[in-house]
């Protein structure tokens, strides 16, 4: 008897491959494509794709499609977060300023800080650009560049986000000192001393030390790995009278890597808007995503400015350079006047040496080539972690950007596993970084920035050695009676 058509094009995928032809961490053809060049319907294709999924040969991204699953990929996800439904005051500074100190240290294993490796950015080529405008522009270097900044900077903003289904005004964005000045600066329009500001939970530490040094309060809201933060949580605390802003990474976020869908962008907008509570997207990574194209913003959804787009080049071009840039909507006087005593201006030669690469077209190869690599080093670094980690670890399935969040087995503590990892020269994020509410004691967040090399592979294999060391103590206390 033959087959199902649908298992015939399974394992026509799965001899791809086998041979090597589609290999771990890539796309497979989409759901489209292959229905046209196998001439079979989309549903035959989807209970392929299905099928290859429940063999654990593929899996399924949101918004990117399906990918060649890493063979070494067999933990489990983390489940979604509940933190407590009060506001709390924030305190992370003091262990954020620990970390960051000891990434500076060249011995320590770039396992902490969320940096990529200096190789991937295209250092030689914006050297190049920098010395021929400051030999053709010398005003350049003399003249301030005063908000909102570079007008052919703006300009080609402007024309990038069209991709993320905006249209933005050259004249509304303000160029600032990276993304976290711009949420800053947004966070300081919207916002008094003692409001409460709703944020995902886990966070990046950046923004809770914004939220810290404004003296707001942080609201957590729950947040799912793979789907984002929960709107209708969001909606019960803004309907609550509670919140007076947010703060969304929408595309791979940080720590988690999740992207809203486009459904959830849109009523994220619909949400600001109906409850007039101003929402700042963070969208740092929103370039550094996995598929074929790049995905939307909330911002797109708000014809009425609640929403407030910041973005930067740190984390996918020029960290050095420090440039990013906020379109602030409705709110857009009270940003420019934020920025301009804060720190008045931005570097007028970097702007126009940004805006000249933009306009190449050498950003877009870049950050084609940029993706693909990084994408590979969650990859591998997955593996290294699923290899070396106690069985009971879970792991995210990252949409984009460079970070995994690893949730250890019960009985592990971060804040130890992080001062013994640093005894061994390793540096990693320690879960309640990412929090107000003193949550996540038994996670951590690894960068995946730098290729996974020998000395890197043997830093991850060790760190699994101190988490299952430590597991066996605190079981084997469990055990002994008092």
């Amino acid at each position: 008897m033959q087959p199902p058509l649908y298992e015939t094009v399974a394992n026509e995928i799965a001899a791809l491959i086998k041979a090597g032809t589609l290999r771990p961490g890539q796309r497979v053809p989409s759901v489209r494509r292959l229905s046209a060049q196998r001439e079979v319907s989309i549903s035959t294709v989807l209970q392929a794709y299905r099928l290859l999924e429940d063999r654990k040969i593929i899996e399924a991204r949101p918004q990117s499609g399906y990918y060649v699953r890493h063979p070494g990929l067999r933990l489990a996800e983390p489940q979604r977060s509940e933190p407590p439904a009060r506001p709390s005051k924030v305190g992370v500074s003091n262990l954020v300023e620990a970390l960051l100190e000891a990434g500076k240290r060249p011995e320590i294993a770039p396992l902490g800080t969320a940096c990529a490796a200096p190789e991937l950015y295209p250092a030689a080529r914006l050297q190049r650009i920098v010395s021929s405008l400051a030999r053709r522009k010398p005003r350049l270097i003399s003249a301030y560049s005063l908000p909102p900044g570079n007008d052919r900077l703006r300009q080609a903003l402007a024309r990038r986000a069209l991709d993320w289904g905006c249209r933005l005004e050259p004249g509304n964005l303000i160029v600032t000192s990276g993304c976290t000045e711009a949420v800053n600066l947004c966070l300081r329009a919207v916002t008094e001393p003692g409001d409460t500001v709703a944020l995902e939970s886990p966070t990046y530490f950046g923004l809770l030390q914004i939220v810290e040094s404004l003296k707001l309060k942080a609201l957590e809201i729950p947040t799912c790995p793979r789907r984002g933060l929960s709107l209708d949580a969001l909606e019960l605390a803004m309907r609550s009278g509670r919140v007076k802003a947010a703060v969304v990474m929408s595309n791979a976020s940080n720590p988690l890597g999740a992207t809203l869908s486009d459904e959830n962008k849109k009523r994220l907008a619909g949400l600001a808007a109906a409850h007039r509570v101003p929402v700042i997207e963070d969208n740092v990574h929103g370039e550094i995503y996995n598929g074929t194209h790049p995905p939307k913003v909330a911002k797109c959804y708000d014809p009425d400015g609640w929403i407030l787009l910041c973005g930067s080049f740190s984390k996918t071009l020029a960290p050095g350079f420090r440039i990013g840039w906020v379109e602030p909507g409705r709110y857009r006087d009270r940003v420019y006047t934020h920025k301009f005593v804060a720190s008045m201006a931005q570097p007028e030669l970097l702007q126009e040496a940004l805006a000249e690469f933009l306009e190449s077209g050498g950003y877009d190869r870049h950050l084609r080539i940029l993706r693909t690599r990084l994408a590979a080093q969650v990859g591998a670094l997955s593996d290294a972690v699923a290899a070396s980690f106690p069985k009971e670890t879970r792991i995210t399935r990252p949409a984009g950007g460079f970070v995994l969040w690893i949730e250890l087995p019960e009985g592990v503590d971060a804040m130890t596993l992080h001062r013994e990892a640093l005894e061994h020269g390793i540096g990693i994020a320690p879960g309640p970084m990412f929090t107000a509410s003193d949550r996540y004691r038994h996670c951590i967040r690894l960068n995946c920035g730098h290729p996974l090399t020998r000395p890197l592979e043997q830093a991850v294999m060790r760190l699994g050695d101190l988490v299952r060391h430590q597991l066996e103590v605190t079981r084997h206390k469990a055990r002994v009676p008092a």
